[in-house]
Formats: structure tokens, C-alpha cells, sequence
């Protein structure tokens, strides 16, 4: 049985000039590929971007202790969270938009996800529209993440309409009751909800259609009224933990809650229904001065004890730091810019590459770490430095 790792033979037997290896290599490349608005969007973060800067130092913070002469040689890195298999405890995480980076948009990750047995977490957010991304790759592991609206029923129907399409599970994203303050967007002026971009779950919602004014006479007044619309729904600062049990009340898929950063939170989410909890500052893209996530995570997996798994997300670049944030508690972690830049670079075939590289890492540090399968990982398996 081959493992991840294996891939950097085929790199090493490939003659030509292939695809970067490296986060800072696809980084580049995507910039290079990508318009100056479009890479502004998918790179900048909040504010002085002070936060996402702190989710990358936070790494450096823990050290790997590696363990030697034990059996590493037939390693295992699946798991199964929530009822859904994956090959490894590496999610695609949320990010909309994808049509701003490349043509093929949601349909890149999605075929890509599937290919390499991973979970794609679609977002609320994606151009296409989420019955059609699950027709495309019916054979794909899918949760929904749901940018929960104004109004109930828009969003109880989105809700409905993941599950009908056989997603696994829903992600309740809490930390954007609005967009944050981002400078490199501002400067550009350039928000791509505005031109229509990533509303295409809104477009064919049967609630949100019939929210909407009589036809206009033409498609540019159709666009432009439903954009209205889509930003007068966007972002809902009147949530609280009581509503998870409204949400939890519309479907029957786990409820996993997203951007959770301290532990009182954790515990009230837990308290409200919560089946599963995302550590998450937004990849550093809401608040800026944030604490990083890493630093977060710690505090969430203690007061959580063991009641749900928690996951991780913001800052991972590499295999070693996967390793740390399964070490430190986390059951799996998302992976975000990372696969983005892959589609800003290849499509299809970027996303996979890109992801196949941190498996392969992964995979490899785990290995030389002295593990053969990541639930072996704990505390013990690093060191705090200062």
C-alpha cells in the first residue's frame, strides 16, 4: 500500500518544469497568474494584518519532538469525523469566490477533493451553486458552510438544500456578522459580491428569488436588484447561542461551529448544541491585533474536554504544523490559501498538486516524527519555546 509521501518520487521522475512545491512558491505563482484585485482579495487580511501575521509566528513558538526506532512503516493518516471518512484529518476549508481565481471556480477544489479522498467544505459564499457542485462530483465528500442571513428563512433554506444535495455536515461560520475592515481590498475598490461574484447560492434560492421586486425590465436591473438584496442579507450581528437550536431544529447533519477563539465560547456553543467546534480567527481576515488561532487552541480543547472534536484552522503553511495542531488537540485542520493559490496557478490540477504536497508532508514529517498514524500525536509530542 502506497502512502502520501510517496508523491515526491513522481517529482523527482519529473523531467519538466512542474508546479511549485513549496506555500511560498504557489504564493508567487498565483500572484503572477492571478489579477492584482483578485490575489489583494484571497492574500490581504484585516486591518494592519497584524493577526494573520500572529497565526504564522504561533508556529514557530512549538518545536516537534521526534521519536525514533518504532515500526513507521505501514502508516495510516484516515479518519472519520462526523460520520464522514476522509483520508486524511485535512479538510479543504471554506473560501467563496473561487471565479475571481479561476474559470472552473468551485468545481476545481470539488473535483480535486474528491480525488484525493478529502472533504470540501463549500461555502455559502461560491459562484456555483451548491446542487451543482454536488452533481459534478457526486462520488465527493462535502460539508456546506453557511454564512447564516437576516432573514430565517433564506436561511433555513440553504440549510434544506445542502442536505437534500447529500452534504455530511453543516459549518455555521460565527465570526462575520460583517466584513471586516480590509485595506488591500479598499484600495482597489473591490469587492466582488458587488459585481455578482459569489452569490450563486443566492440566485437560485426559491426564498431568496421571491424576496425580490417584481422582474425588472432587463438583466443588468435583475443583477443589480438582486445584489441589492444579497447585501442587505448578508451578515446577521443578532445572533446568539440561542439559535443554534433553531438550526439544529432544520436539518439532521451535524452542526459544527467555525470561529471560535475563546473558551467561554467554546463551552456556550457545546451548552447550545454545538456537535463539533472550528478554531478559527478567519485566517486573520476579521479582526485585526486577534490573537492567533494556535495560541487559541490549547484553552478551546480544555474546556471542551473531549465532548466534541475540535478542529483547527488559520496559519497552517506546511506538514509540521499540522502536526502540531493534532498534537495540541485539534481531530483535523483546514486548509485555506493554500489549495486557492493552486487554483489561481492550475485549476483542477493546481488544487491537487497543492494539496498533494502538504499530504506528502505531512505524511513524511509524521513518519520521521516517529508516528504511523496521527491519532498517535499528543502533547507530549512537542515543546514550547520561548
Amino acid at each position: 500500500m502506497g502512502h502520501f509521501g510517496d508523491f515526491q518520487h513522481e517529482i523527482y521522475a519529473d523531467d519538466g518544469e512542474g508546479l511549485p512545491i513549496s506555500y511560498d512558491g504557489l504564493e508567487q505563482a498565483a500572484k503572477a497568474a492571478m489579477t492584482p484585485q483578485s490575489f489583494a482579495f484571497v492574500a490581504g487580511a484585516a486591518g494592519t494584518e497584524r493577526t494573520a501575521r500572529a497565526n504564522l509566528s504561533a508556529f514557530d513558538r512549538w518545536r516537534l519532538v521526534p521519536r525514533v526506532l518504532r515500526d513507521v512503516s505501514e502508516r495510516d493518516l484516515s479518519t472519520t469525523l462526523f460520520g464522514t471518512p476522509m483520508a486524511a484529518p485535512v479538510l479543504l476549508a471554506p473560501v467563496g469566490l473561487n471565479s475571481i481565481v479561476h474559470d472552473d471556480a468551485e468545481s476545481a477544489p470539488a473535483a480535486a477533493a474528491a480525488a484525493l479522498g478529502l472533504v470540501h467544505v463549500v461555502s455559502t459564499a461560491s459562484t456555483t451553486p451548491l446542487e451543482k457542485i454536488a452533481s459534478a462530483e457526486p462520488e465527493g465528500r462535502r460539508w456546506f458552510q453557511l454564512y447564516w442571513p437576516r432573514t430565517d428563512e433564506l436561511a433555513k433554506s440553504l440549510v434544506t438544500r445542502a442536505e437534500r444535495a447529500g452534504y455530511q455536515a453543516i459549518v455555521l461560520t460565527v465570526d462575520t456578522c460583517a466584513v471586516s475592515w480590509r485595506p488591500r481590498d479598499l484600495a482597489y475598490r473591490n469587492l466582488p459580491f458587488h459585481t455578482g461574484q459569489g452569490i450563486g447560492n443566492y440566485l437560485t434560492d426559491p426564498v431568496f428569488r421571491a424576496g425580490l421586486a417584481e422582474p425588472p425590465e432587463s438583466s443588468e436591473d435583475a443583477l443589480r436588484a438582486a445584489i441589492g438584496e444579497w447585501s442587505r442579507q448578508f451578515g446577521n450581528p443578532t445572533l446568539t447561542f440561542a439559535d443554534l437550536a433553531r438550526l439544529k431544529s432544520w436539518t439532521s447533519l451535524p452542526v459544527v461551529v467555525k470561529g471560535i477563539c475563546h473558551a467561554e465560547d467554546a463551552r456556550a456553543v457545546l451548552d447550545a448544541g454545538a456537535d463539533g467546534i472550528i478554531v478559527s480567527n478567519h485566517g486573520g481576515r476579521q479582526v485585526d491585533g486577534a490573537r492567533a488561532a494556535l495560541d487559541c487552541l490549547p484553552d478551546v480543547v480544555a474546556a471542551v474536554s473531549g465532548r466534541v472534536p475540535v478542529l483547527f484552522d488559520s496559519g497552517i503553511r506546511c506538514g509540521a504544523d499540522i502536526l502540531v495542531a493534532l498534537a495540541l488537540g485539534a481531530s483535523a485542520v483546514l486548509v485555506g490559501r493554500h489549495w486557492v493559490y493552486g487554483l489561481g496557478v492550475g485549476g483542477r490540477r493546481g488544487v491537487e498538486h497543492a494539496m498533494r504536497c502538504l499530504l506528502a508532508e505531512f505524511d513524511l514529517m509524521l513518519a520521521l516524527s516517529g508516528y504511523a498514524r496521527p491519532a498517535q500525536l499528543d502533547r507530549t509530542s512537542v515543546v514550547r519555546e520561548s
